[in-house]
């Protein structure tokens, strides 16, 4: 029998997360029920963001950030969820660095992508 799984993260803003779940090209639900595999009974979790039908946010008041819910025995994604909760956290910090780069009056120049997978944004601004 399978259940869901939730798992610790750093991501504390709703829209840098968002916006990172939505550059993946992921599909992307505000304020939804996550569905059940079929043929599994979970019970039903609200999710502040959901990824399609088996993966979900949902924040921890204690922890002051959001949480992934899943089912780890049926995750069917190409990757698996370390990775995933991995790209998702680059995402999100090169979400999060451009809003308030761009909250300070800076744009971003140029963002590149080195043979490791690190990121580097660049910003100007001009005085």
């Amino acid at each position: 029998m399978s259940h869901l799984s939730t798992i610790k993260t750093k991501l504390r803003k709703k829209p840098p997360l968002i916006q990172a779940l939505l550059a993946m090209d992921l599909s992307v639900d505000i304020n939804q029920q996550m569905n059940n595999p079929q043929g599994h009974n979970h019970e039903k979790i609200w999710c502040d963001v959901t990824v399609g039908d088996d993966i979900g946010f949902r924040w921890n008041k204690q922890t002051q950030s959001y949480e992934l819910v899943t089912d780890l025995q049926t995750w069917s994604r190409e990757v698996p969820p370390k990775r995933f909760i991995d790209k998702v956290s680059q995402q999100y910090a090169i979400e999060l660095l451009s809003a308030t780069a761009k909250s300070e009056g800076f744009e971003v120049e140029k963002k590149e992508v080195n043979t490791e997978g690190a990121v580097e944004l660049t910003v100007t601004r001009w005085t």
